[in-house]
Order: C-alpha cells, then sequence, then structure tokens
C-alpha cells in the first residue's frame, strides 16, 4: 500500500481528499510510480471491470455504489479498509467507480486530451459493432414498407392523448368498449369495461437467451390512419412533418390523403389521415362553405395539395378544400354558440393545420414554423397561437382567446336554436355569395374533361375508371376517377376504390358492381338491382371494359357499431357494441345505458339519433324504437358509402325542452300598433299564434321581433319572409342569436361590428371574412341585412361593449341614428364608437385618428386599435326641415324629392354651391353604380362636376336669411354657406383655418358650438382643398335658424337633395356620443402580426 493510503489511516475525508487525483478514465496521474506498481494497478482495474459487468448495475446512484465498493476486488482497487467502504458514500465518489459502471460521457469531455489506449480502442470498436447491430435490427422492426391503414387507426385511438382536429371535448377522453364475444362464446355477453386510449398492443415475450426487441412503432404511435408507400421522387418534394426538403429519391406518401414523409419521420406523424378525421370529431358543426375563387399560396385540406384551381373556403373558419373535395370535408368548423339546452363553460383550442402565415413561430419552441411549400403547422383558430405538429399537444388545452379576450363574445354565452338553419343563415351571410354545389354537376364536368384528357390507348398498361358509391351518386352522375393496371386484380380495384372515397376499411368487406350505360342514366335507381352485375374473382377487367362500376358493401350478420353519449356528462366519449341483425334501437338503447352509469329500466327517457355530419350542414334524425339497425346501416350505404363514412350514433335524453327561435322582420311600416302589426304578419305570413309571438316591437324602424317555439315553423316563416312584400317593400328575416349575459366574464367588454360591404371599393366583403375569423361570428352585422338593428337587438342585455363601424361618414350617421333610437331599450346605454374608414371622405375617420381611408391594414392590428383607443365625446345636431311652400311648389308643376323633416347631422352642413356638387356626384352614381368602386375615381368625378359648376353663380346671401341663438347675422358676398362640427371638411380640408380670432372660440368636437362658414365660388373651394386659404369665418353659435327664399340644393354629411323654401332649424340633439379615438402610442414593431399577438398571450397569461 502507498504511503499516502497508510497516512491516511482509514479517515473517509482523507480519502476523498487523495482520491481526487484520479482522472474520469480511471488512471492514477502520480508522477512518482514504480512501473511494477503501475501493472498491478491495471491488472486489480481489469479484475475489477469484469466483475462488474458480471452484476446489474446501478439500480439507483447509493446502491451501484455501495455494492461496487462493497466486494473484495473494489476494495483492493480503492485501497480502503473494510470499515471505510461499509459506510455510505456520496455521489462524489462516483469517480471511483470501473469505466463500466460510470454514466457515458460525451468522448473528449474531460479537463485534458491523451492518446487512447490499445484496450480503451478496442471497447470502442465492440460498442460500436454492438451499435450497429441494434440499429440494424431496430430498422428491420420500424421501417416496414406499408403500414397498414386500421392499425393506424387503432394506434391514434389508442394514445394517451386525443388528437382531435375538431372542436372543443365535450366529454373525456377516450371511450368504453364492450367485450366482443368469440367464436367459442359468443352467446355469453362480457359486461367488462376497458378504456379505450388505454389499449396497447401487446408483445410477444422475449427469448431468454436474447435481449428484449425494441417496442415497435405502435408504442410510440404508429402513424394515424394514413396508408404509406415507398415512392421514387421525380421532382423537389417536402416533408409535410418537418418541412424539410427530402434528399435522396425515396419518400414515404400516403396513398389516400397525399401526406409525404421521411423515413425517419414516419414513426412521429400525429396528424390523422383524411379518412380517419370524421371518426375524430368531439362535436361535429358545418362549415360555411362560401363562393369560388381563386386562393393563392393555400393548399387543400383533404387532398393536401396546393390550390391551382377555383376552391372553397370557409367564412368561419381557415379550411380550404378543392370543389371536388368538398364533400370529403371534416365537420370540424368553430363552435361559435351553444346549440338548444348545451352548458359548456370553459372553451378548447380548436386547431387548424396549415396555410400559416409567413414568418410564424411556434409558442412551444420559438422556431419558425408552417410552410409555403406544403400544409404544416398548427394554429388555434380563436387565440391564434402557433405550434408545429409535434408541439401543439403539449399546450395547455384550455383557450383564454388570447389577446382579443375582452373583445370575443365567447361561444358558451351564445346560444342559438339552429337544428334546421344552414350555418349561411345562422351567421347571416349573405345569399348572395352562398353556391350550393350539392346539386349540381360541377365535379362531374371537372371529372369528365380530366377523363377525356387523360384517355389511354389500347396498349398502355394503365387503365382510368369511373367508380359511383352508390345509388345517390349514380343518380347525380357525379364519379370517382381511378387509375389501375389492365390487369389489376378485383382486391387492388376495391382498395383503389375506397382510398378515392377516403374510406378506411376493409377491402374484402367490399365488392364492385357494374352498371350498363342504360341503367346508369335511369330515373329508378333504387329498385334496379336486377341491372347490376357482380364482379367475378380474379381479374376486373373482363373482354369487355364496363362503362362505370359501383363500389357496394358485402352484407353482414353482425357489425360494432360506437354510440356516443350527447351531451350526457359522462366519463367516456363512445362506447362499442356488437348488433345483429335482430337488434332494435331499443334493445341498443338498453344494452348502452349501463356502459354509461345509467340504469336500462328507465330507457323510455332516452333516444337514439342518427346524426349525418356534412361539410355543408349537420342533419340529425330521431330513429324508431322497434327499427332494425342493421338494415339502417345497409339503406346508408346502399345511399352512399361516403355518407355512411359520415355518419355517428348518439344517444340523448328525452328532456322536453323549450324551443326559442328569434326571427327578425324588417320592412314593415312605420308607426303602427302592435295590433296592426299582428294583422299584417297574419294576412301575409299566415303565422300561428300558439307556436308565434312578437316579443319586440320598433315602430320608428319597422320592424317586429317574433319569438317561435318550434323549429319547422321558423323554417317555414324565415324561407316565406324573404320571398314576402308589403306595401312593394321586400321584407327582411335575419336569424338572431340569444346572449345569456349572466355568464360573461367580469372584465369581458364584446365589440359589435356593423360592415357595409359595398362600401371601400367592396373591401368590405374582405373585411367581413377576416372579422369573422378573429371575433365570434355572432358579433359581426353586414348592414345590407337589415341594417345596423338586429346587431343591437342582439346586444341590447350585455351590460358594456363598443362598436366598429366599417364604412363611410354616411354609414356611420346611419349606426349612429339607429342608436339615438333604440337608446333607451339598451342596457348600455352610452356605448363607444370606432371608425374604420371606407368611404370617399372620411372627415370624422380622419378627426379621430383613424386615417384617410382603408388601404389593407390587417384586421388584427386594427382590432388592437380598437382596444387600445380612448373614450371621447363628440357633439350631435338635431336638423328640423319645415319646407312651408313645398305643397305649393308641387301645385306648380315643381316636382322635387321631398325631405325628411327631422335628420341627424355629425359632421357638417352644406347649403348652396357644396351641396350642388354633391347632387351632381350622387346622380352620376345612381346612373352608373358600377363605375364607382375606387375612391381615386370618386374624387375624379368631384372635379369634372367642380369644373361644370365653375362659370355657375348665385348669390346665396339675397336668398337666405341666417340667425344665430336668436341675433340675425348680415352675410356677406357667398355662393355656399357650411356648418361645420369638426375640423375636417371635404377629405380633409381645414375650412375654419387655424388663425386665432380674438371674436370666436378654438373650434372643438364637444364643445357645443357649431363654427358657421362661408365660400365664394368652386376655385375658393379648390383653395381651401390645396390649402392655400380657409373659409370667410361668419359666426359661431349652439342654435341657428336659416330662412330660404328659394329652392336650394342642401347636403347633410354627404347626403344632398333639393330643399324647398322654409325654415331650417339646427339645435343640439340630446346627449353628446361616446366616440372612440386612436391612441397615439405607437404599437410594438416585430417581425409579424401573429409574433405580437403570441407574446401578448403569453405576457397576459405570466402576469395572472
Amino acid at each position: 500500500m502507498p504511503k499516502w493510503a497508510r497516512e491516511a489511516g482509514g479517515s473517509r475525508h482523507l480519502c476523498l481528499t487523495s482520491f481526487r487525483l484520479i482522472n474520469l478514465r480511471g488512471r492514477l496521474r502520480l508522477n512518482s510510480r514504480p512501473a511494477r506498481q503501475e501493472a498491478a494497478w491495471r491488472r486489480r482495474r481489469a479484475a475489477a471491470v469484469r466483475a462488474s459487468k458480471r452484476r446489474p448495475l446501478r439500480p439507483s446512484l447509493s446502491s451501484s455504489v455501495s455494492s461496487s465498493f462493497s466486494s473484495p476486488t473494489a476494495r483492493r482497487l480503492s485501497g480502503l479498509p473494510g470499515s471505510a467502504a461499509e459506510v455510505s458514500l456520496e455521489p462524489p465518489l462516483l469517480l471511483l467507480l470501473p469505466l463500466a459502471a460510470r454514466p457515458w460521457r460525451r468522448p473528449g469531455a474531460g479537463a485534458s486530451k491523451r492518446p487512447a489506449s490499445a484496450w480503451e480502442k478496442r471497447e470502442s470498436r465492440l460498442r460500436q459493432k454492438r451499435k450497429t447491430a441494434l440499429i440494424r435490427e431496430r430498422r428491420q422492426q420500424l421501417s416496414p414498407r406499408r403500414l397498414s391503414m386500421a392499425e393506424g387507426a387503432r394506434s391514434l385511438l389508442g394514445g394517451s392523448r386525443g388528437l382531435s382536429p375538431a372542436c372543443s371535448p365535450l366529454m373525456g377522453r377516450g371511450g368504453k368498449s364492450r367485450s366482443l364475444p368469440t367464436p367459442s362464446s359468443s352467446s355469453s355477453s362480457s359486461t367488462s369495461l376497458q378504456q379505450t386510449h388505454h389499449h396497447q398492443p401487446q408483445t410477444p415475450p422475449a427469448s431468454p437467451k436474447q435481449p428484449p426487441p425494441p417496442p415497435p412503432l405502435t408504442a410510440r404511435g404508429s402513424p394515424p390512419g394514413h396508408c404509406f408507400r415507398r415512392v421514387t421522387l421525380t421532382k423537389p418534394t417536402f416533408c409535410h412533418y418537418c418541412t424539410d426538403f427530402i434528399w435522396g429519391l425515396a419518400g414515404y406518401l400516403c396513398e389516400v390523403c397525399n401526406f409525404m414523409s421521411h423515413e425517419k419521420c414516419l414513426k412521429y406523424v400525429k396528424i390523422p389521415c383524411s379518412s380517419i378525421a370524421p371518426s375524430l370529431v368531439r362535436v361535429p358543426v358545418a362549415h360555411c362553405l362560401g363562393p369560388i375563387g381563386h386562393y393563392k399560396r393555400k393548399f387543400c385540406s383533404v387532398c393536401r395539395k396546393q390550390l391551382e384551381s377555383p376552391a372553397f373556403r370557409c367564412e368561419v373558419c381557415e379550411i380550404h378544400v378543392h370543389t371536388d373535395c368538398a364533400p370529403f370535408a371534416c365537420s370540424d368548423c368553430r363552435q361559435c354558440h351553444q346549440d338548444g339546452n348545451q352548458n359548456h363553460d370553459m372553451c378548447h383550442h380548436h386547431w387548424r393545420e396549415g396555410n400559416l402565415p409567413s414568418g410564424s413561430r411556434c409558442k412551444v419552441c420559438k422556431k419558425t414554423c408552417g410552410s409555403s411549400d406544403v400544409l404544416s403547422g398548427m394554429r388555434c383558430e380563436w387565440c391564434g397561437i402557433l405550434a408545429h405538429a409535434a408541439c401543439y399537444v403539449i399546450v395547455p388545452p384550455e383557450c383564454t382567446f388570447g389577446r382579443l379576450r375582452n373583445m370575443i363574445l365567447p361561444p358558451s354565452c351564445v346560444r342559438l336554436f339552429s337544428r334546421n338553419f344552414s350555418k349561411m343563415h345562422c351567421f347571416r351571410i349573405s345569399e348572395s355569395i352562398q353556391t350550393e354545389t350539392d346539386d349540381d354537376d360541377d365535379v362531374d364536368n371537372s371529372t369528365q374533361s380530366s377523363l377525356k384528357e387523360s384517355q389511354v390507348s389500347a396498349d398502355s398498361s394503365k387503365q382510368i375508371l369511373k367508380i359511383y358509391d352508390g345509388n345517390d351518386a349514380v343518380k347525380r352522375n357525379q364519379y370517382r376517377l381511378i387509375t389501375v393496371p389492365r390487369i389489376a386484380k378485383n382486391e387492388e380495384v376495391v382498395e383503389a376504390a375506397l382510398r378515392a372515397y377516403y374510406i378506411n376499411d376493409d377491402q374484402q368487406d367490399y365488392e364492385l358492381q357494374t352498371f350498363t350505360q342504360q341503367a346508369l342514366f335511369c330515373d329508378d335507381i333504387i329498385n334496379r338491382n336486377d341491372t347490376t352485375e357482380e364482379v367475378q374473382p380474379g381479374s376486373v377487367f373482363p373482354e369487355a371494359i364496363p362503362e362505370a362500376w359501383v363500389i357496394r358493401a358485402k352484407p353482414k350478420e353482425n357489425e360494432v357499431i360506437k354510440i356516443y353519449p350527447g351531451w350526457l356528462k359522462v366519463g367516456v366519449a363512445c362506447v362499442s357494441i356488437r348488433i345483429y341483425k335482430g337488434s332494435t334501437t331499443e334493445m341498443v338503447i338498453k344494452e348502452v345505458l349501463p356502459l354509461l352509469g345509467y340504469q336500462s329500466d328507465y330507457f323510455q327517457n332516452f333516444k337514439l339519433v342518427e346524426v349525418l355530419m356534412g361539410s355543408r350542414q349537420v342533419q340529425r334524425m330521431v330513429l324508431d324504437d322497434h327499427e332494425s339497425i342493421i338494415s339502417r346501416l345497409q339503406d346508408i350505404r346502399k345511399t352512399s358509402l361516403r355518407q355512411m363514412n359520415q355518419t355517428r350514433f348518439y344517444i340523448v335524453e328525452n328532456n322536453i325542452s323549450t324551443v326559442r327561435v328569434h326571427l327578425f322582420v324588417g320592412g314593415l311600416p312605420l308607426q303602427l300598433t302592435p295590433e296592426e302589426y299582428t294583422k299584417i304578419l297574419k294576412d301575409e305570413l299566415a303565422i300561428k299564434t300558439n307556436l308565434v309571438s312578437v316579443s319586440h316591437i320598433y315602430s320608428s324602424q319597422g320592424a317586429v321581433i317574433l319569438e317561435i317555439t318550434c323549429f319547422s315553423e321558423a323554417e317555414r316563416l324565415y324561407m316565406l319572409v324573404k320571398d314576402t312584400s308589403v306595401n312593394d317593400k321586400a321584407l327582411t328575416a335575419v336569424i338572431l342569436p340569444e346572449v345569456l349575459q349572466n355568464k360573461l366574464p367580469q372584465n369581458c367588454c364584446p365589440l359589435l361590428v356593423f360592415v357595409n360591404a359595398k362600401s371601400g371599393s367592396l373591401k368590405g366583403r374582405d373585411l367581413l371574412y377576416s372579422f369573422r375569423k378573429l371575433l365570434n361570428p355572432h358579433q359581426i352585422f353586414e348592414l345590407t341585412n337589415g341594417g345596423p338593428l338586429p346587431g343591437f337587438h342582439a346586444f341590447s342585455q350585455i351590460p358594456y361593449f363598443r362598436i366598429l363601424v366599417c364604412g363611410g361618414d354616411g354609414t356611420v350617421g346611419w349606426v349612429l341614428g339607429a342608436l339615438e333610437e333604440i337608446r333607451h331599450k339598451l342596457s348600455c346605454p352610452e356605448p363607444s364608437v370606432a371608425i374604420l374608414p371606407l368611404g370617399t371622405g372620411n372627415d370624422l375617420g380622419r378627426v379621430l385618428r383613424w386615417g384617410a381611408g382603408y388601404s389593407g391594414e390587417d384586421p388584427y392590428s386594427i382590432l388592437i386599435s380598437v382596444d387600445e383607443a380612448d373614450d371621447v365625446l363628440m357633439d350631435r345636431w338635431n336638423i328640423l326641415l319645415d319646407a312651408q311652400e313645398s305643397l305649393e311648389s308641387s301645385e306648380n308643376g315643381i316636382l322635387e324629392p321631398e325631405p325628411p323633416k327631422i335628420v341627424q347631422m355629425n359632421n357638417y352642413c352644406g347649403l348652396g354651391i357644396d351641396a350642388e356638387l354633391s347632387l351632381g356626384f350622387h346622380h352620376a352614381r345612381e346612373e352608373e353604380p358600377d363605375k364607382f368602386n375606387s375612391r381615386l375615381h370618386n374624387k375624379g368625378v368631384y372635379v369634372k362636376v367642380g369644373l361644370q359648376k365653375m362659370s355657375h353663380t348665385r348669390s346665396l346671401h339675397k336668398e337666405i336669411k341666417l340667425q344665430v341663438d336668436q341675433h340675425e347675422v348680415e352675410l356677406p358676398s357667398i355662393e355656399g354657406l357650411i356648418f361645420i362640427n369638426i375640423p375636417s371638411w371635404g377629405s380633409g380640408a381645414d375650412l375654419w383655418g387655424s388663425d386665432n380670432d380674438s371674436r370666436f372660440e378654438k373650434p372643438k368636437i364637444d364643445d357645443g358650438l357649431l363654427e358657421v362658414v362661408g365660400v365664394t365660388g368652386v376655385v375658393h373651394m379648390g383653395q381651401v382643398q390645396g390649402g392655400l386659404r380657409s373659409g370667410i369665418r361668419i359666426a359661431q353659435g349652439s342654435y341657428f335658424r336659416v330662412t330660404l327664399r328659394k329652392p336650394i340644393p342642401v347636403q347633410v354629411d354627404g347626403e344632398p337633395w333639393i330643399q324647398p323654401p322654409g325654415q331650417i332649424i339646427i339645435s343640439a340633439a340630446g346627449p353628446k356620443v361616446h366616440m372612440l379615438k386612436k391612441s397615439k402610442q405607437k404599437q410594438k414593431k416585430t417581425g409579424n402580426i401573429k409574433d405580437s399577438r403570441i407574446e401578448s398571450t403569453l405576457a397576459d397569461e405570466a402576469g395572472r
């Protein structure tokens, strides 16, 4: 024993200090050591290494250290006495362990580098060989040439976390299933339950002589429902999982949904295939597929291909689909309201894949996500957070609506009974843009043209076939094309046909039938089974190729179906049971109730509902108690296999719920009594008084609100109102939601948005689409569909809300006028109003810092500015028009449009040359309204009209008389008289001027005063527009009386007419209106608007 060890005397602390001289590889680094002592140390070290390989290593840190030092070999190596080795050792003594017993460290991580010894090189080579063999064995097991679609679906449903692309789950994850009877014991029914999401495939036990095999692919999650095939790449291709370029000539392509992946990414794919997407929907919600259009750099959510041809897009969510892919779109739109008596307080993230903006960053890893080359990346359509496909599963499921949480109307606070109404009707989307493709032959025409272009010659090895999925497709002549080899077998063609219709079933359960040309276009489809011919086993192609093929499902003696518990608050998502030919609806209910924790004796309180989850509409039908389920399934498959893939069954309670559908009816005569309105409705609409009642009457607007307690009656009235006219005026029907104000969050201040789709070069339509995606669609109202009254009535019970008006100054005045009339019926009598200028002048928007007009800013940044805007007050004025000589003028043959008796003024009122120019522009716009679609063209028309009026002179001061605050004011020689309320006139000109004048106060929008200014002609007005001159200051006051001696043009906020001789009285219009002025504080500039949304969301969550 060395001297330094003998001096230690068994002291533990001295040993620890001394053994620090041992390096990480176990060699003593002493300057003076005899060669004999070093050789003995090497022998002892080799013996310790052999001993460590014969026993299990490191069950825990303390036990591994203690067991290593308890052996005699280890004590000889360390030089410690027995008493010292038996004490409890601390982690620093891990340095004393043999090399094989230590944790692995990266080579070269030590403090110093030295050449490796021959023994270390030999050990490194052995480790490398073992690693290479293990990798080869793992690749053989984890990289099959083709992954089964059924295995992928089972692994997805068996995962630990639901990967539904649909809206928030209303029930617990996973499902229960009754163990199916085996052939030996089919008569006995097992009542044991198992959680589907805990199911894992069993692995056969490993041989004791061999190490256990690595876990199979399904243990980590195989590609969910995909059918991958190794393909040879002929053009640049990107992986849909990692978005990286696929180097080399081989990749893995899903034959159903075209998902492309690296070989290394296969086992990490979590995005489900389009074939199983309908089965993963938690709550089926139909889409609002708008007009067909061209959408650049967008990808189809069904086939994952780029949209190079006209396609559909949803008006509520971010889904884009080809026209022929629309029937296969999953009904997973946003759930924006509670349908009926649902009660769900928490909102979950609603993830949508792909079509992300450039520069998007993942919330989890902060790296760039999304791609412009493939459909990749995930986005929540409520809060807008972005994530990779591998990262979004880490995000907490609850959604807080992000930066716009205070402006969004939560879906749990909106209730709408919408069983028989389409989503277009529920969200008040104009039907002029709605295109019905279910009943036309757009898909058929495209497929026929592609068929003609793709006809192959007789000696070609490929053949194109037309495949129908049922009687409905044959009747509509809507088919899908598949390409198969000419010598293909029946099984191969059936499998290709199933892939074409996105059906994830075993091909052995289906067969092909042929139709002759005569039978194909026969009207009687249901009763022409004698015209079908089944395909014989073997090759599909006999001597003569048939015209068309129909894929049919083979009849089954028994099946396994899933029953969803509806809105019952149970801990499972669905239950699986086996049904037979004699199974009826009543028997299914009795069998399902015990699985859900209910007693089967109360089956009368439940019903079975069949739900068809179409892409455009979700249809429900209650099944009869004695109806055979097997027969019902066969009928659905006979009609359409696609519909069968989108059909599921719900068990719901027979609760007698009160149906309340609120229908707005506008366009009625003004200022009538409730009895008169009721009589008109009975005469024109034949309403049933026991089902329909008038809940609210707005006589000044000529509108009523009907409360209907029957779905069929509500649907009949809605369709009838749109085709009815009263006094040659068409009626308007709008379905209104019911806002549950008691469920609103404490700091919630929803934003009520009014959009004039005809303003701003038709940019209002784009804003409608953008705001529907960013907010709840029930907050967005189009003014051309009923005006502002439906929106005010829907928000009448909300204690505090704000308003955003998208339109010109005339649109703003329209909304403010309706607000003034309905103010006394609102719980929030003074809502603040913001402006998004879309008109030509936009003077009020300029004063409130909202800009001269909308020029394509990001709608999200506009909403942020509205949320940060300052509340200011603004005066409003009443103009009383008393045309005393209007009757005499009519008798003399002068027919002028009769102006309204009382009008509201917000900006300015002009008499004379100013109003004459506005009237000329108004007439030009009425003659050719299609040409007035840009602000530049509108201003050009103003200039043209002004040039025509340059030579015209009018001595206006001789034709009118002005009184200000009961004092008569002498007028100078002018041609126009203008009353201004805001410091902006004629598209931003300062008519009052900035010079100080001791006679007048500095004008403000809330000072309770109007400024009176005169202009001498068109040239003077042009100089004011150019900033060279200002108007002639005449007076300033709060009460004005103007006497007209002759008919004079008059305009109020851009609306002109000819006013007959009489009196015009201008006075304050009651309380001031609250407006929102854009804050001067600039937002933080970031690389992307979406990044700022995410950063704000994270900051708010951290603050809480």
